[in-house]
């Protein structure tokens, strides 16, 4: 045999050895907890043949506490570029069965390197996360390695999508990395996030709580907002992962890709006409809005199960992406407070970063009261909502269904905050305060000048119903341009269209700045 050929087979076995890992002993057991492998994982994501692997023969550089006697081919992440339906994308995988899939160094190195490969090509990064976090033996280093991926996360935001899937535990400083992705994808039981674990919790707080309580999938997309989205398999993360990617652009300097529209754009939707109660008080499903009037009654909810009063998703209209923040009257009247004014305000920024319209449907009575609200800092957290859409210039729609009332009318949207296209059913009631509140105000000494109960009763809701003539109706607001038109329901999808067709060569741009000092 040639010395060629010997070099040649001698890559072959290494190859072979990195491809394994930790070993076939560690792929058993990790296959054992349901979980995949690295590579697995990314077989799954990537479209087939079309992963290409960087730096599969580095290994770490650590002498100390007996790490000199194994040095892993990869280094406990698997790091590299494919496609997802025919869309170039930068992924790293950590590996656990690499020393439980803890950073070193090395390890950092190679996913900055992909990160910064992301940037340079204008290509979303995914990172799918198991890692038992810093590696110990390497002390700063680890450290510096975190580091580093962080200043790359932060340099990468609203410059690239980054999405962060975590099949696996992620504690300790290693939470910051996902931390400062765009969205979240946790898997049921198998993953968490904390930054100490329930033995340090325990010592330090005397708190019995298990891993899942703490940081479970469901805890962190129902309790902390840290994940968007929750799944049962990893099989359900990965389609979670691409489905979300084609809402997406490659980057902030492209628009979302056109999907095929089969749904007819001059659909009417004569359920619309009927679905706001007679009773301004009683909730309806605000989805069953958002599935009447975009294509064929798909989109993708962020955030599902947190903060259940306001909806943020992804939808489309005649194939265009769109991201959708409507009030959902079904929860807590549709009202906002702090963690639905936190939630709208950063899914408001993503879209706005990468150049995805903004549809907002409006039926909101105000922020929600108490000193709850106002010790916790619902005055800074509401203006994070109101900063996110008066910062935003991608082309924003609203359509106000029902109520619009005081300061949450402004925030969400309204003409006044540069919404360019702003519509109103008929049913829509714009104005300061509800009519129960404003004749409370304005009437008090007359009302309370009425011993009779009966007379006075008759006189609020003749007092009612004159504020509502006059004022809870959206001819008050059109009347001085605040409102560009009063529309049927039912035709609400059409003139939605129309709008984002206008719209398309919208050009605005903010002063010159270094960056912006949003209320946080």
């Amino acid at each position: 045999m040639s010395e060629i050929q010997n070099k040649i087979n001698t890559l072959i076995e290494n190859r072979e050895k990195a491809r394994m890992g930790g070993g076939q002993k560690r792929i058993d057991a990790q296959h054992g907890k349901g979980k995949y492998t690295a590579r697995e994982r990314i077989q799954m994501l990537l479209d087939e043949g079309s992963f290409e692997e960087f730096d599969m023969f580095v290994t770490h550089r650590c002498y100390d506490f007996g790490m000199d006697k194994s040095h892993t081919f990869g280094d406990g992440v698997v790091t590299g570029y494919g496609t997802i339906g025919g869309r170039l994308v930068y992924v790293f995988a950590q590996d656990f069965t690499v020393t439980a899939g803890s950073l070193s160094l090395s390890m950092s190195d190679k996913i900055c390197k992909v990160m910064d490969m992301a940037m340079r090509n204008g290509a979303p990064c995914i990172g799918l996360n198991d890692s038992g976090g810093a590696r110990i033996q390497e002390g700063i280093n680890a450290l510096a390695g975190y580091a580093n991926i962080f200043q790359r996360n932060v340099m990468a935001s609203g410059v690239i999508p980054q999405i962060s899937a975590i099949f696996g535990p992620c504690a300790g400083g290693a939470v910051y990395s996902p931390a400062l992705t765009d969205f979240i994808i946790m898997k049921k039981e198998t993953s968490n996030m904390f930054l100490t674990g329930p033995k340090v919790v325990k010592t330090v707080t005397g708190e019995d709580v298990t891993q899942e309580q703490l940081g479970g999938a469901m805890m962190h997309t129902t309790k902390s907002g840290v994940a968007q989205f929750a799944v049962d398999t990893e099989e359900e993360g990965i389609e979670m992962i691409k489905k979300l990617l084609s809402y997406i652009p490659q980057n902030n300097m492209e628009d979302a890709p056109l999907a095929v529209c089969t749904d007819r754009i001059d659909r009417l939707e004569d359920s619309l006409n009927e679905i706001i109660p007679d009773n301004a008080n009683k909730p309806y499903d605000m989805a069953e809005v958002i599935k009447a009037i975009v294509d064929n009654g798909e989109y993708l909810e962020s955030a599902a199960s947190y903060a259940k009063n306001v909806i943020t998703c992804f939808a489309r209209f005649n194939g265009q992406s769109v991201g959708i923040i409507a009030n959902q009257p079904k929860f807590m009247a549709g009202v906002l407070d702090i963690n639905a004014s936190r939630k709208a305000a950063r899914f408001v920024r993503f879209c706005d970063a990468f150049n995805i319209p903004l549809v907002t449907l409006v039926d909101v009575p105000g922020f929600l009261p108490g000193t709850t609200q106002e010790y916790g800092g619902v005055i800074t957290h509401g203006a994070k909502l109101l900063f996110a859409y008066c910062e935003a210039t991608v082309p924003k729609i609203t359509v106000t269904l029902r109520k619009a009332y005081g300061g949450a009318y402004i925030v969400m949207s309204s003409k006044h905050i540069r919404g360019d296209i702003n519509y109103a059913w008929p049913t829509a009631e714009i104005a300061v305060m509800g009519a129960s509140g404003a004749v409370g105000v304005l009437h008090a000494k007359e009302v309370a000048a009425i011993e009779n109960p009966e007379e006075r009763a008759k006189f609020v809701a003749e007092k009612e119903q004159e504020y509502n003539d006059k004022f809870s109706n959206p001819y008050n607001a059109a009347r001085y341009g605040y409102i560009d038109d009063v529309i049927e329901p039912r035709n609400t999808r059409f003139r939605i269209i129309r709008a984002l067709q206008a719209l398309s060569t919208k050009r605005l741009q903010n002063p010159p700045k270094k960056h912006s000092n949003i209320p946080l």
